[in-house]
C-alpha cells in the first residue's frame, strides 16, 4: 500500500504546477473535515493506479481526461484538469482545439461552458491563448 501511495504522491507532482489555481491538495484539504479519505483515494487509486500505468504519456491522458470532463459537464474539475493539461505539456491551443473537437459529440452548450472555463484557466496562469480559425 505504501508503495502504491508513493507512486500517487510522484505521479501527482508531475502534473501539479505552482501556477496552477485548482489543486488536487486545495481539493482533498476543502473536504477533509467532511470526507477524510477523498485525498487519498485520489492519490492512491486515481494517481498511483490509473494513472502511473504505462501505454500513455501524461499529456495523452490529461487530454483525455479533459476531454471527458467536457462531455459529463463538470466545469469544476474541468478547470482542475485544464490546469493538470498545461503542466503535462498540452498547449492552451491544443486544449482549445480538443474542446471545440467535441460539439459534435457533446452539444454547444457544454463546449460553451468548457471554453469559458479553459478561459479562465488560461487568464488565472497569464497565459494569451488565441487560434487562427
Amino acid at each position: 500500500m505504501k508503495a502504491r501511495h508513493e507512486r500517487g504522491v510522484n505521479k501527482l507532482k508531475e502534473f501539479t504546477s505552482p501556477d496552477a489555481g485548482s489543486t488536487h491538495d486545495g481539493i482533498a484539504n476543502a473536504l477533509e473535515q467532511l470526507a477524510p479519505a477523498i485525498g487519498e483515494w485520489i492519490t492512491d487509486f486515481a494517481y498511483g493506479d490509473v494513472y502511473s500505468r504505462e501505454g500513455l504519456p501524461n499529456r495523452d491522458r490529461a487530454l483525455v481526461t479533459i476531454s471527458t470532463l467536457v462531455t459529463q459537464g463538470t466545469e469544476p474539475q474541468l478547470a482542475l484538469h485544464i490546469n493538470t493539461g498545461l503542466t503535462a505539456g498540452l498547449s492552451g491551443e491544443e486544449i482549445v482545439e480538443a474542446i471545440m473537437h467535441l460539439v459534435p459529440y457533446t452539444g454547444f452548450p457544454r463546449v460553451l461552458n468548457a471554453l469559458a472555463v479553459a478561459k479562465t484557466v488560461f487568464e488565472e496562469r497569464g497565459l494569451t491563448v488565441t487560434t487562427t480559425v
